[in-house]
C-alpha cells in the first residue's frame, strides 16, 4: 500500500480505444474502509502460472500504478535479460510507461522496449499471450468467500489457491508439452514446405534481397518493413495522427472550438472510433453470413460472444456521441417507436447489431431534413470526417489491389506446381479466402465512397471523384497477366490475340496514384509465409528446451527436498523420523514426475529429429494440424514470456540433449 499511497494522484490516461472500461470506467471501488475492489496478476504466458510476487490488490479498476508495480515486482531480481509482455490493454499501457517507470524509484530494474504483436516478435514461438485471461475463470468463484474475509485471511486464501493452481500446471506439464510438440512438429514441416514451394517460384536473387530486408527490419524496426508496401498511401491511421496533431496545436494556442471537446474526448477521436465500429459491424455481418444456416455449437457460441461484445462497444460509443449531438437521442427514440408501430401489436423485432445506425456526420447529411430535426453538425466536423473517409477509401482500395495481386500469384503457383486433389483443394481454399477478404475491402471502399458523396455535396468538394470512382463488381479484377512478365503466357496470348479482344485493365489499376508494383504484394505474402514457418520452428525449439528444463527442474526439486533432512537439528526421535519421511516422500514425488515425463516424451526426440530432417510426410505426422497465424519470426533465446512484451538480444539457449528425456537415464538417477 505504500506504493499506492505515494502515487495515488498519478494521472490515469484515458483509453483511446473503444470500451476499455477496466481503465476508463471502473465499475466498483473499495467500499467504505475497504482495501480492495479486486486483484490483478502477472502470469507466465508460456505455462499459465502465476509469477512470484505477481498478485496484488486493486483499489479502483485497473489503474496503471497498480499494474506497473505488480509487473516490476514480478521481474525484479530476475536473471533473465529479456521479457515479452502481453497485456490486453498494452496499446494504452505502453504510451507513458517509461515516464511512470521513472517515478518508481523504489524498484531498481531496467526494461528494454515493448512490442505488441507476438506475430512479428522473434523468439516467442506460438505463445498466444492469453494466459493472464485464462486463470480468472478458476479464481472468480473465490470472490464470494474472500470479500467477507479480513485482509490477512483473504491474502492467505488467495496464496493457497494460486499455489494450488501452479502445482496443477506443473503436474500437467508432461501431457501438455507432449500434445504441443505433436502439434508443432507437423506445423513446422508444413509451413517449411509452403515456404520452400513459394520461394522456388520466385528466384534466388529475389528471395535473397527480401531475406536481407526482413533480417534488417528484425534488427531495426525503423528499417523498411517487409510486411508493408513501400508505397506511402494515405490511410486512416495517418489522417488520425494529422488530426490529433492539429487539434493539439489549436488547444495549445487556445483556438479550439469548445464544441469539439466533451470532457477529455475530442470529436476527432469519436469519429475515428466510429469508423472502427463500422468496420467491425461489416466484418461481423460477413462472418455471420459465412457460417451458413447450420452453424456448429462452437461457431454459434463464438458469434453470440462477438455480437454481444460489439453491441456493448456500440452502446458505449453512442453514449459518448450523444454528448456531442444531444438531438440524436430523439432520432434514435423515433426509430425505436417506428419499429414498434411496424410490429402492429406483436413483439417488437430486435435489430441486428450490424444494422445499428451510428449516425456519423455523413449519414446525417444524407438523411432527409425532416428526420434530423434540431440535429446540427459543424462544418469543421464534416471536414474532419471527409479527411478520414478519404483515407479510409484509399486504404480499402489499396487492400483490394494487394489482395488481387496475391490471388493472381496463387493462381500462377496453382497452375505451375499443384498436382493431385489435396494440393488443388489447399490452393482453392486459399483462393476462396482471398476472394472473401477482397469482397470485404471492396464493401469498405463502397461505404467510404457513399459517405464522401454526402460530405462532398454539403462541403462543395468533388476533386476526390477523379481517383475514387464508383467500384462495380466487374471492376474488382486483377491485372492483365502480361503485367507479370511471364514469357510463356505472352506467347500464348499472342496466339489468341486475333481471336479474343483484349480486355482493358480495371480503373483501379490505372487511376492516378495507383501505379502498383506487383512484387510488393508478393513480397508481403512471402514475408507472411516465412513468418509462419519461423514461428513454428521457434515453437519446436522452445518446446524441446522446455522439456529438458522440466526434467532438470524435477531433479533439482528432489535434491532440495532431500537437503531438508536433518536441517532443523533434531535429535533422533519421532520428530526427526517424521520430517525425514516427509522430505523423502516429496523427493520421491518429484522423481516420479520426472519419470512420467520421460515416459510421455519417449518418442518425441525422434519425431523432432525427423521433422527437422525433412523425413516426415503429412500422412506420417502425429496429431491434428494446428491453427496458423499471419505473421511472425524468431529463434531460441533464453527468454521468459510473461503477460507483457520487450526486446534485447540474448545468447541462444543450448538444445536439449537426447539423454535428458531418456527413460534409462531417469532410472539411473532414481537408483542413486
Amino acid at each position: 500500500m505504500k506504493h499506492v499511497k505515494k502515487h495515488w494522484n498519478q494521472k490515469q490516461d484515458r483509453s483511446h480505444c473503444v470500451a476499455h472500461d477496466a481503465v476508463d470506467k471502473p465499475d466498483r471501488e473499495a467500499r467504505g474502509d475497504g482495501f480492495s475492489s479486486g486483484i490483478g496478476a502477472v502470469d507466465c504466458a508460456r505455462h499459465n502460472m502465476k509469477r512470484p510476487l505477481a498478485v496484488g490488490d486493486l483499489q479502483l479498476g485497473e489503474r496503471y500504478l497498480n499494474m506497473d508495480y505488480m509487473f516490476l515486482r514480478s521481474i525484479a531480481g530476475s536473471t533473465l535479460r529479456r521479457f515479452f509482455v502481453s497485456y490486453d490493454i498494452a496499446c494504452q499501457w505502453h504510451i507513458h510507461v517509461w515516464d511512470r517507470m521513472l517515478a518508481y524509484r523504489d524498484v531498481d530494474i531496467t526494461i528494454h522496449g515493448t512490442n505488441f504483436s507476438f506475430h512479428l516478435t522473434r523468439d516467442v514461438g506460438q505463445t498466444d499471450g492469453e494466459a493472464p485471461e485464462r486463470g480468472w475463470a478458476n479464481a472468480n468463484p473465490l470472490a464470494k468467500s474472500t470479500k467477507e474475509m479480513g485482509p490477512g485471511s483473504r491474502r492467505d486464501t488467495l496464496d493457497d489457491h494460486f499455489n494450488d493452481w501452479n502445482h496443477k500446471q506443473i503436474i500437467a506439464l508432461g501431457y501438455l508439452l507432449r500434445k504441443k510438440t505433436e502439434n508443432a512438429v507437423p506445423e513446422m514441416v508444413r509451413t517449411k514446405q509452403a515456404l520452400q514451394d513459394l520461394e522456388s517460384s520466385l528466384g534466388t536473387a529475389v528471395v535473397e534481397d527480401w531475406e536481407a530486408m526482413a533480417l534488417a527490419w528484425e534488427e531495426d524496426s525503423t528499417a523498411p518493413n517487409p510486411f508493408a508496401t513501400l508505397r506511402k498511401d494515405l490511410h486512416v491511421a495517418k489522417v488520425r495522427a494529422e488530426l490529433a496533431e492539429e487539434a493539439a496545436a489549436r488547444e495549445a494556442n487556445g483556438e479550439e472550438d469548445p464544441g469539439s471537446v466533451r470532457g477529455d474526448m475530442h470529436i476527432t477521436e469519436l469519429l475515428g472510433m466510429g469508423l472502427q465500429l463500422e468496420d467491425q459491424q461489416r466484418i461481423l455481418a460477413f462472418d455471420v453470413a459465412a457460417t451458413g444456416l447450420h452453424p456448429t455449437d462452437s461457431q454459434r457460441r463464438a458469434m453470440i460472444e462477438r455480437t454481444s461484445k460489439l453491441r456493448r462497444k456500440l452502446f458505449a460509443w453512442v453514449e459518448l456521441q450523444t454528448k456531442f449531438f444531444p438531438a440524436l437521442k430523439n432520432v434514435r427514440e423515433l426509430e425505436d417507436e417506428a419499429r414498434a408501430n411496424a410490429a402492429e401489436g406483436r413483439a417488437t423485432p430486435g435489430i441486428s447489431v450490424s444494422d445499428i445506425a451510428l449516425w456519423m456526420p455523413s449519414a446525417i447529411a444524407a438523411a432527409p431534413p425532416q428526420r434530423m430535426v434540431d440535429v446540427s453538425v459543424a462544418t469543421t466536423i464534416q471536414q474532419h470526417e471527409y479527411r478520414l473517409r478519404i483515407g479510409q477509401a484509399e486504404e480499402a482500395l489499396h487492400e483490394v489491389r494487394r489482395l488481387l495481386l496475391v490471388r493472381t500469384h496463387v493462381y500462377k503457383l496453382k497452375d505451375e506446381h499443384d498436382r493431385g486433389v489435396r494440393a488443388n483443394m489447399r490452393s482453392q481454399d486459399k483462393i476462396s479466402s482471398l476472394n472473401d477478404q477482397t469482397q470485404r475491402s471492396a464493401t469498405q471502399y463502397r461505404a467510404a465512397r457513399v459517405a464522401l458523396v454526402a460530405l462532398g455535396r454539403v462541403l462543395g468538394r468533388h476533386e476526390w471523384e477523379r481517383t475514387l470512382r464508383e467500384l462495380n463488381a466487374d471492376d474488382v479484377r486483377g491485372l492483365p497477366q502480361s503485367t507479370f512478365h511471364d514469357p510463356e503466357r505472352k506467347k500464348r496470348k499472342q496466339k489468341r490475340r486475333q481471336r479474343v479482344a483484349a480486355r482493358p485493365a480495371s480503373w483501379i489499376w490505372t487511376t492516378t496514384g495507383a501505379q502498383y508494383n506487383p512484387a510488393d504484394a508478393v513480397r508481403i505474402e512471402w514475408a507472411k509465409v516465412r513468418a509462419r514457418s519461423l514461428r513454428w520452428r521457434e515453437e519446436v525449439d522452445l518446446l524441446e528446451e522446455e522439456m529438458g528444463r522440466v526434467v532438470r527442474f524435477f531433479f533439482w526439486r528432489a535434491d532440495q527436498w532431500k537437503a531438508q533432512v536433518g536441517r532443523n537439528g533434531h535429535a533422533d526421535g519421532p520428530q526427526l523420523e517424521g520430517e525425514t519421511a516427509y522430505a523423502l516422500r516429496q523427493a520421491a514425488v518429484q522423481l516420479e514426475l520426472a519419470e512420467e515425463c520421460a515416459e510421455d516424451w519417449e518418442s518425441l526426440p525422434e519425431l523432432i529429429r525427423r521433422g527437422r530432417a525433412g523425413e516426415l510426410e503429412v500422412g506420417d505426422m502425429v496429431g491434428p494440424a494446428g491453427g496458423e497465424r499471419d505473421e511472425g519470426d524468431g529463434s531460441d533465446d533464453d527468454d521468459e514470456d510473461t503477460n507483457a512484451s520487450g526486446g534485447e538480444e540474448d545468447d541462444p539457449v543450448p538444445s536439449i540433449s537426447g539423454a535428458a528425456i531418456n527413460p534409462t537415464y531417469v532410472d539411473e538417477v532414481l537408483a542413486m
